[in-house]
């Protein structure tokens, strides 16, 4: 049966559906959240590189054009074919494969005591035999690396590791191994790999021949920088027929940019003067942008006859590519390619915003009944928070766990207020601090341009003393909840994220949700 991408997306799509709930994440709010209290929802973000490749290869095939897979790994010769006397020059900037030769390991008097100090045991006569013939085995290619060390723990008898041992002690062979370069290099331009394909198939298709590829290469910099990597996506096709001309190039150009939003386009002879295109047709494009005015985007030419002729390829082709990262570094706006290709390496700074959604809390009541009572703690506490100690009041009656269960909040010392001064400090992410603030004239600014986390020190500890009441009457027990003067978040049930807490330590910024809370809910269970 024939594939069909478009089903099998869709198939995969239901298939994901389904398994929706199955993990602890999904895309979507679940609809039940009782049923489902770990679920979250998270948005999943694309690379930019390769959001680009697939808008690209979506592009390449709505204007009829056929993906190929073009070879990486090219040989040398293929350069002089395409270069000619230049390709030594060019050869500069490909990088050479190499690898390491199999070494001829011999096993003599001193092997043999060797290996027996490590296992400490004695090597039999059949065992020793064994060894040899494992070892030319592997010399001659008959076995792979990766099988190498278990073969030889059975050969000899022992376990993995005690041959590791002696590979790295005993054989000295294997410890002065050093690469070697073969004749193969990583292409550096897909040209590369379009002389091999058109060689092997224009005289097997129809004509004319309308192909794409969207794959790396790969050019040995002196270093990389803002604008230069070593690996890189190239979105190159080729058109090949009897009467293709450079006009096929201003079209394509035409056509595939527009899609990214390019209105106007200007051809210019690119100076280059790649010896594989033919002189006079090298040209590059340069396109305006409405954001980004006239850049240049991509480049294009006819083959050489004479290069073409190194392959046997006797008809026109057109080729055209373009470098993906640039595309990229356009549409979003990036000066760097290397942020751009590799932000894990060059973390961005965190605004407020980001660091408020990674202030949470440690504990928080599961069911339904728990959450009604952190929202009646708070409720009684606000009401009677400036009652004087000792004090206590009823905050709920109600059923928990199956259970009757009356709580309280209260103050058991005498001389002071139900609530201490910092119940009703705010927390607010500020210029990158995190801060427990509370409603003053000395903490306007905060208050006005911070961003508010929506938590308060009250509604934390009451979210504390919820959860904590409903793991206790779980249990069939009473429990009681005291948080007195706060020094650390932990200490008003408050946690931040670590990838916040990083960013805060590493750009010297604080965490100050100190102050006295002095608050105590007690619950009661009937009998």
């Amino acid at each position: 049966m024939r594939f069909n991408p478009e089903e099998y997306r869709k198939s995969a799509r239901d298939n994901f559906e389904r398994a929706w709930y199955k993990g602890p994440e999904v895309l979507t709010p679940p609809a039940n959240e009782q049923e489902y209290p770990r679920l979250q929802y998270r948005k999943a973000a694309a690379h930019p590189v390769f959001e680009m490749v697939n808008r690209l290869r979506e592009t390449y095939l709505s204007l009829g054009f056929e993906e190929i897979c073009n070879p990486i790994i090219v040989e040398e010769q293929e350069v002089y074919r395409q270069f000619g006397p230049e390709a030594s020059a060019v050869l500069d900037r490909v990088f050479y494969l190499g690898g390491l030769e199999r070494p001829n390991q011999g096993i003599g008097k001193a092997e043999i005591e060797g290996i027996a100090s490590i296992t400490g045991k004695a090597v039999s006569a059949t065992e020793e035999e064994r060894l040899r013939e494992l070892l030319q085995s592997y010399k001659k290619s008959a076995i792979d690396g990766d099988d190498l060390i278990h073969a030889t723990s059975e050969a000899l008898g022992i376990d993995d590791g005690a041959t590791v041992e002696i590979y790295e002690k005993v054989f000295s062979a294997f410890r002065s191994l050093a690469p070697r370069s073969s004749r193969n290099t990583l292409r550096s331009h897909m040209t590369s790999g379009w002389f091999l394909t058109l060689s092997q198939i224009w005289e097997r298709r129809p004509l004319p021949l309308r192909l794409f590829s969207v794959d790396r290469c790969f050019r040995r910099e002196q270093e990389e920088g803002p604008t230069r990597l070593m690996s890189y996506h190239s979105a190159s096709c080729v058109i090949a027929g009897e009467d293709v001309t450079n006009e096929e190039g201003k079209a394509v150009s035409r056509a595939l940019l527009s899609a990214f939003g390019y209105t106007d386009f200007r051809f210019r002879p690119d100076e280059k003067r790649s010896k594989y295109y033919m002189p006079g047709s090298q040209t590059e494009v340069y396109a305006r942008h409405p954001v980004h005015d006239w850049v240049e985007v991509a480049t294009f030419g006819l083959y050489s006859p004479s290069a073409l002729g190194e392959y046997g390829i006797g008809i026109p082709v057109m080729n055209l590519g373009l470098g993906v990262e640039r595309l990229a570094m356009i549409a979003y706006h990036s000066d760097d390619i290397r942020k751009l290709t590799f932000p894990q390496f060059f973390p961005p700074d965190l605004t407020d915003f980001e660091i408020a959604q990674a202030v949470t809390l440690k504990e928080e009541p599961a069911g339904p009944a728990g959450k009604h009572l952190a929202r009646a703690i708070v409720s009684a506490a606000e009401v009677h928070g400036s009652e004087p100690g000792p004090c206590s009041f009823l905050a709920s009656e109600s059923e928990i766990e199956g259970r009757r269960v009356r709580v309280y909040v209260e103050e058991p010392e005498s001389g002071t207020k139900l609530l201490g001064p910092a119940c009703q400090n705010r927390i607010y992410v500020h210029a990158g601090s995190v801060l427990g603030v509370p409603d003053t004239d000395k903490w306007k600014e905060v208050r006005e341009s911070g961003v508010d986390c929506g938590i308060s020190y009250l509604s934390a500890v009451a979210a504390l003393a919820s959860a904590r009441i409903e793991q206790a009457t779980r249990c069939g027990q009473p429990a009681i909840v005291q948080v007195k003067m706060a020094k650390l978040p932990s200490d008003i049930n408050v946690r931040i994220e670590e990838h916040a807490m990083r960013f805060i330590t590493d750009h010297k910024k604080k965490v100050d949700l100190r102050g006295p809370v002095f608050l105590t809910v007690r619950s009661e269970l009937d009998s």
